[in-house]
């Protein structure tokens, strides 16, 4: 036997014992299943999950790379949770947008996924328990803010349970891959505008035309051999396109964050970030006010954003994003503090810093 054969059927062996202890491994989570069944206990515990990958990433010190591991792992977990009891996750659809993708790499392939056609409809669809969790944008390293997120947190009594940060690459896709072909580009106006520079140097009076999302426009472009649509790989993929160009993004720094939105948020991790929406009295000095006793605790803010109340003229909401957990005891009187000098205060929730 040759050494390359050799080394084959070491890798063969190999796989033969992962697969053993894989299926080894489903046999504990179905008896797990059946414990917390027994005591009523939540099936999912992403605390878990979290303490999983960490756990194995730190213990990594061969050739095989962190990041691959992770998704490796997510799958299996995934995977495990569906013998137990499949999740169900709403997502700002269609199939194949970056929600979807965003959705995918947070909770695994193998929950159960529900497109819906509004942020509003996630929202409605986790209230109503429909789902277990929804995935919404929340923010474009580019493009900014999702207003329309953050107004919808003033009607839902919903909470943060994750965030997700999402690398965003634009690809130019077709039926045929051939730039030549193409006649018209479609996509929604955020991907077109983050390509500007790109498709005036390279598809010059082109008409640019707007679809309702990235997946929308890769499923005209499905249908039409002069349509390209500015989409990401997994729509190549959905909708058996070819690529014209990948990365076609005029920025290499664009991400979009994501949160997970459900009816409770997780307890503690130690890398965590709190976020609460409130309401200030009209008098000069009262937003200093507000931001003095996270100053005081040394409590270090992320994000402020502040939006119309929609409810009286010139009355604002405020979005603060701040390090740390609500059990956290400087965090709490911190916002404790603050009641006071407010109309109302809402923690909207306190989860891990980053997602995964």
């Amino acid at each position: 036997m040759g050494e390359l054969e050799r080394l084959r059927k070491e890798i063969d062996e190999i796989d033969i014992e992962i697969l053993r202890l894989l299926n080894k491994r489903a046999e504990t989570v179905i008896n797990i299943a059946h414990i917390k069944r027994n005591e009523k206990a939540k099936f999912y515990s992403p605390e878990r999950e979290r303490e999983i990958l960490e756990r194995l990433t730190s213990l990594n010190k061969g050739h095989f790379p962190n990041d691959t591991l992770k998704v490796i792992y997510r799958e299996i977990l995934s995977a495990s949770l569906s013998l137990e009891e499949p999740l169900r996750v709403a997502y700002f659809g269609p199939q194949a947008t970056f929600t979807h993708l965003a959705s995918l790499r947070h909770f695994g392939s193998s929950a159960s996924f529900l497109p819906v056609e509004s942020i509003k409809g996630v929202f409605d669809a986790v209230d109503s328990g429909k789902t277990d969790f929804g995935v919404v944008p929340i923010e474009n390293s580019n493009e900014g803010v999702v207003s329309s997120t953050l107004d919808l947190f003033m009607d839902y009594d919903l909470k943060i349970s994750a965030e997700i940060m999402l690398e965003i690459s634009h690809n130019l896709l077709s039926k045929s891959g051939d730039k030549a072909k193409i006649r018209r580009v479609y996509s929604n106006p955020q991907a077109t505008s983050q390509c500007k520079r790109w498709l005036e140097s390279n598809l010059p009076g082109i008409p640019l035309l707007e679809s309702t999302s990235t997946a929308k426009a890769a499923e005209i472009a499905s249908q039409d051999e002069e349509v390209a649509a500015i989409a990401s790989e997994v729509a190549a993929k959905v909708y058996d396109l070819h690529f014209i160009e990948k990365d076609i993004g005029d920025s290499r720094y664009n991400f979009t964050r994501f949160l997970v939105i459900s009816k409770d948020f997780p307890p503690k991790t130690g890398k965590d970030k709190t976020s609460i929406m409130f309401s200030i009295k009209d008098k000069p000095g009262a937003l200093y006010d507000i931001l003095s006793p996270f100053k005081r605790a040394k409590i270090n803010l992320t994000k402020i954003e502040s939006r119309p109340s929609k409810r009286k003229a010139w009355e604002y909401i405020f979005f603060l994003d701040m390090e740390g957990h609500i059990d956290d005891r400087k965090v709490r009187k911190a916002i404790d503090n603050i009641r006071d000098s407010c109309l109302y205060v809402k923690i909207l929730g306190s989860y891990p810093h980053g997602g995964t």
